[in-house]
């Protein structure tokens, strides 16, 4: 009998596990759908993104299988994890994305799209809020995996690994 409580217990608690995470990961091919879906391009994220998750808290992680360089109006690095809080037309708080500027490589902070019939989206990246056409981000770009820029043993060493 006590057996037999313990297997409804696992099994109420299985199902209770596969209810709370059944929304959360999603396979590739949807992300592009998700983002249009919630008033941004489908091009923000590359076509090699393997999957992503969405939290209820709408905190959004797309996954890649390594880091990558993508190209818009400027080069764009993408993580291996590129996160973001996801609100309709908005990506707030993006980690994981840098974008080219001039010869510096600046964190994207926010990605907000305001009035979609603008055309226009806005890209946050600290120093400047970059206004850009939204028709740069209609498909999801290559993104070719680059190790050059950034090279792990220089992130260990500091500045010993200048010399």
């Amino acid at each position: 009998m006590g057996t037999l409580f313990g297997r409804i217990q696992i099994s109420i608690l299985i199902i209770l596990l596969m209810g709370l995470c059944s929304n959360c990961v999603q396979n590739s091919s949807s992300i592009h759908s998700l983002l249009r879906s919630m008033g941004l391009p489908a091009g923000l994220v590359p076509k090699q993104a393997k999957s992503y998750t969405l939290a209820q808290n709408g905190r959004l992680e797309v996954y890649l299988d390594a880091p990558c360089m993508a190209k818009y109006e400027n080069r764009v690095i993408f993580d291996t994890v590129f996160s973001a809080n996801l609100s309709y037309g908005s990506l707030i708080g993006v980690e994981g994305m840098s974008q080219e500027e001039l010869f510096l490589w600046l964190p994207v902070k926010d990605i907000i799209v305001n009035y979609p019939t603008s055309g226009v989206i806005l890209i946050d990246i600290g120093v400047a809020h970059k206004q850009l056409s939204l028709s740069l981000f209609e498909d999801p770009p290559d993104c070719n995996p680059q190790v050059t820029l950034r090279n792990p043993l220089r992130r260990q060493r500091g500045f010993e690994s200048l010399r």
